[in-house]
C-alpha cells in the first residue's frame, strides 16, 4: 500500500475540452509515476485559506516527458463553483497543492468483452482504463500486468447534448468502440447511454465485465442492468470529500454485509470503486 504523499505541484495547461468543461496538466513526476486507472488525487491552491478544502479529481491520463517519463498528470472536471470557476482560470506556473494517489481504483480488466459506460464527467477515468486494457499504456510503479487481455473495448458515453461532449479526440483510439447517446439527439444516439448497455448486452452478455462512472440515477440503473444480465459491474462514485485519506468520514455510502444487513464504508479509502452488488444505492 503506498503512502498518501502530499506534492508541491506547478500548473502545466489548462484547456476548455467543451461547455463549461475543462482539462489541467500539473507537473508532478512522483504522483503520475503511482497512480493507477480509476485512482484519484486532491487539489487545491498552494496558498490563502479561499476555498480552504481541497477537491477530489480522478486521473485522465498521465503526462510523459520527452523521454517518455512520467512528469504529470491531467484531469477534467465541469465548472460548478467556487473552485472549480477559479480552476478554470489557473494559469501555467501557478502552484497547487495536490495530494494522491488516493483510492481503490479499477480492477485489472480480465474479460472477454469490457463495457465502459460514462455519464456526464464521468469519462475521464476511463481513458487510462481503454488504454491499459488495449496495451496502449502502463500505470503505477510496477505496472499492472494483464493475464487474459480483453477480446473488444467499449464506451458508452452519454451527455445531455453534443456541446457537453468532452474528450472524444482523446477517445479516438484504435481498438475502441466508442458510442455516444445524447439526451437531446444531437449526435448519436437519441435517448440514455443506459440503453446503448442494455443492446450490447441483448447481442452478447457472455463474459462481458462494465466499470461505470457518472450520476447517481445513471449508476443505478446500470447496476440494475447487469444484475438482470448476470454481469459483473463496478461502479466508481462521485461522492463529495473533505480530507481524501479517510481522517474525516465526510464521504461514507452504504453497503451490503454478507448476511444482509448494511453498513458504512469511507469512498475515498475503501472506494470509491466498488462491486455494483456491494452498494445501496
Amino acid at each position: 500500500m503506498l503512502c498518501v504523499k502530499q506534492h508541491q505541484a506547478k500548473i502545466v495547461a489548462v484547456r476548455a475540452m467543451a461547455q463549461d468543461t475543462w482539462a489541467v496538466k500539473v507537473h508532478a513526476p512522483e504522483l503520475a509515476s503511482a497512480i493507477t486507472p480509476g485512482q484519484f488525487f486532491m487539489i487545491r491552491p498552494a496558498t490563502g485559506s479561499d476555498p480552504l478544502l481541497g477537491r477530489p479529481f480522478a486521473l485522465y491520463d498521465i503526462v510523459r516527458d520527452s523521454a517518455g517519463q512520467p512528469s504529470g498528470v491531467e484531469f477534467g472536471f465541469v465548472k460548478v463553483g467556487k473552485m472549480t470557476t477559479l480552476m478554470s482560470q489557473w494559469s501555467e506556473g501557478e502552484e497547487v497543492s495536490i495530494w494522491g494517489p488516493l483510492g481503490n481504483g479499477f480492477p485489472v480488466p480480465e474479460c472477454r468483452h469490457l463495457i465502459c459506460v460514462a455519464g456526464g464527467i464521468g469519462q475521464t477515468p476511463f481513458l487510462g482504463v481503454i488504454r491499459e486494457a488495449l496495451g496502449l499504456e502502463s500505470y503505477g510503479i510496477s505496472p499492472r500486468s494483464i493475464t487474459t487481455r480483453p477480446q473488444q473495448v467499449s464506451l458508452c458515453y452519454g451527455v445531455r447534448s453534443a456541446r457537453y461532449l468532452a474528450g472524444l479526440e482523446e477517445f479516438t483510439i484504435p481498438g475502441l468502440d466508442l458510442q455516444i447517446a445524447t439526451d437531446d439527439g444531437t449526435t448519436g444516439h437519441h435517448g440514455y447511454v443506459t440503453q446503448l448497455l442494455q443492446a450490447k448486452l441483448a447481442q452478447n452478455s457472455e463474459g462481458v465485465h462494465v466499470y461505470c462512472c457518472g450520476p447517481e440515477p445513471m449508476m443505478k440503473a446500470v447496476a440494475e442492468i447487469c444484475k438482470a444480465a448476470a454481469v459483473p459491474c463496478w461502479l466508481s462514485l462521485e461522492t463529495p470529500m473533505a480530507c481524501g485519506f479517510g481522517a474525516c468520514f465526510s464521504c461514507v455510502t452504504k453497503v451490503v454485509e454478507p448476511d444482509g444487513s448494511w453498513d458504512y464504508r469511507r469512498t475515498c479509502v475503501e472506494g470509491p470503486v466498488f462491486r455494483a452488488e456491494q452498494l445501496v444505492l
